[in-house]
């Protein structure tokens, strides 16, 4: 069991208590408690997935793409790109759709992508496949609220990047929740109680899982590129690079000279020479990262310790209620008060001179780790390749309640 970093009793026993099923676990700098399997977790088992560790926003992860634009590009003086940038801002909220079970509003929208007539569609049972067919083509594309984004950056030399977050909204929730289900006995749109549910691969439901999980990704990944190359297009500017990985997902890999199925839970794969997009905060820095190409038998080791795996970001130290209280679902009325203060966190968004659009006290950098910190405790498994620092941030407003979010 491989343990990068330090983590609370809580979280380390979830992990402890996945490895009774797993054939290799390990967990990484971000993590903490999440449902069952802990966020930041990484289990290899045999010829089996976890629901539950896939967890309910299948495919959830992180696309950034380097743009061929520059500050420069945005104005000769500071006044004048501060200005595009605030543009920009309101430009972003106002054409890509943020916050809860949204639809997307683009006369452009991706709703005639291939996956929609991919055959695992027929696993769905019939009296639910068209609701959940029309959901899913109206969500791709929305990117929901929590800790889920739109930013822009500029890199070490002020080459802008543009980074999404998010994952398979209403179609995802939907097929973790009743597989969750069905792997307990129950039936299809029967509500259970989150818990460990291990699906062999080589038993009918298993299958059904796997591929409608896949369908998921697909979903996911066209619709973080389609956000992402729509704020490029909304800047002027081309797509030179695209990095993209899914963070919560399943896959079939070889380790130490066996297949098995490698579950990662807000952990982003990190294969030698593999890139990836890691997000800080509203307030901080994010990275691409590679996983590192050395010979060095320690950083082998590590790595292969780790399942070729490394964080998907900052990692919350802080619940959403602690950082931003709780109120009465109907009436409003505080019924406690939070640890983040809207003074707080506008304090730091304007020491960083970022461009916020929405985005709530629970999403305050106040509630993460910071990431150089979670990248030391990685050590040698991975390299930074670029640094980004954020010019905007947009986000769901702080009053949207997302259930599709990781």
């Amino acid at each position: 069991m491989q343990i990068f970093g330090t983590h609370d009793e809580n979280t380390r026993a979830q992990l402890a208590q996945v490895a009774r099923q797993a054939r290799k676990v390990a967990l990484m700098a971000d993590g903490h408690v999440g449902y069952v399997m802990p966020i930041g977790g990484v289990a290899a088992y045999e010829n089996a997935v976890s629901v539950v560790g896939v967890g309910f926003d299948i495919a959830c992860g992180n696309a950034a793409i380097r743009t061929d634009a520059t500050l420069q590009d945005l104005g000769p003086k500071p006044a004048r790109a501060q200005k595009e940038l605030e543009w920009l801002a309101d430009q972003v909220a106002g054409t890509v759709s943020f916050g809860m079970g949204r639809k997307n509003r683009s006369d452009d929208a991706p709703t005639d992508d291939p996956l929609f007539d991919d055959p695992a569609w027929s696993i769905v049972p019939l009296n639910h496949r068209q609701a959940l067919h029309t959901k899913a083509r109206q969500q791709l594309g929305t990117v929901g609220s929590g800790n889920h984004y739109v930013d822009i950056f500029a890199d070490e030399t002020d080459t802008i990047w543009i980074g999404v977050h998010f994952g398979s909204r209403g179609l995802g929730h939907t097929i973790a929740s009743n597989f969750l289900a069905l792997g307990q006995n129950k039936a299809w749109g029967e509500r259970v109680p989150e818990a460990e549910v291990i699906l062999p691969l080589d038993v009918g439901v298993g299958q059904d899982y796997w591929h409608l999980m896949n369908l998921a990704g697909r979903y996911a990944y066209a619709g973080r590129e389609w956000v992402a190359r729509k704020v490029v297009s909304l800047l002027g500017a081309s797509e030179v690079e695209l990095v993209h990985n899914h963070h919560n997902f399943a896959w079939k890999e070889t380790h130490d000279g066996q297949e098995l199925v490698v579950v990662r839970k807000g952990a982003t794969p990190a294969f030698p020479g593999q890139k990836g997009f890691i997000g800080g905060s509203m307030g901080d820095d994010a990275v691409i990262v590679q996983g590192s190409a050395s010979t060095d038998p320690a950083t082998v080791s590590l790595q292969n310790d780790a399942l070729y795996s490394t964080v998907h970001g900052a990692g919350r130290v802080m619940s959403r209620t602690a950082a931003a209280g709780k109120r009465h679902r109907k009436s409003g009325r505080i019924l406690s008060t939070g640890r983040v203060t809207v003074e707080m966190m506008q304090s730091w968004i304007r020491q960083k001179q970022v461009v916020l659009r929405g985005g709530g006290l629970d999403e305050s950098p106040h509630v993460y780790r910071r990431l150089p910190e979670v990248l030391t405790a990685q050590g040698s498994t991975i390299e930074v390749l670029h640094t980004l620092r954020p010019l905007v941030v947009v986000m769901a407003g702080a009053d949207e309640v997302d259930p599709y979010r990781d």
